[in-house]
C-alpha cells in the first residue's frame, strides 16, 4: 500500500532512522551534561572531550560512555541526591519530624509496627 508514493516499508525505516537520531542527539546532551558538571578532570581534558564529540559525533559519544558510564551512573545518582537533600532543606523537612509522626501513626494504630519498622529504617 502506498501512502503518497511512500510505501510502508520506507515509512517503517524512516521512523527508525528518525528514532536513532533522537537517541543520539539525547545521548550527546546526556554525555555535554555529564562532561560539564564533572569536578575530577581538568579543563584541558574536557576541551579535548569536547573537541573530540565536535570533530567525530558518533565516535565520541560511544567513547565516552564506553570510558566513562560507569562514572556517569554515579555522578547522576549523587546529583539527584544532592537536588533531594536541598529540597528537604527548602522546605523544612526534618527527619525527626518525620520520626514523629510515624509515631503518632503507630500510636493510633494506622500503621503496623513492620511499616513502622520499615518506614522508619528508610528515614534513618
Amino acid at each position: 500500500m502506498h501512502l503518497g508514493g511512500i510505501g510502508f516499508g520506507n515509512f517503517l525505516l524512516d521512523l527508525f532512522v528518525i528514532f536513532m537520531f533522537v537517541l543520539w542527539i539525547w545521548l550527546l546532551i546526556s554525555v555535554f551534561s555529564d562532561l560539564f558538571r564533572r569536578h575530577d578532570i581538568s579543563g584541558g581534558a574536557k576541551v579535548v572531550w569536547v573537541i573530540f564529540l565536535i570533530i567525530l559525533p558518533y565516535l565520541g559519544v560511544l567513547a565516552y560512555v564506553l570510558t566513562q558510564g560507569g562514572g556517569m551512573a554515579e555522578r547522576q545518582q549523587a546529583q539527584a541526591e544532592k537536588a533531594k537533600e536541598d529540597l528537604r532543606n527548602m522546605v523544612g523537612f526534618s527527619v525527626a519530624d518525620e520520626i514523629k509522626k510515624l509515631d503518632d501513626l503507630k500510636a493510633s494504630g494506622s500503621i503496623s509496627d513492620a511499616e513502622y519498622a520499615k518506614l522508619r529504617a528508610k528515614l534513618v
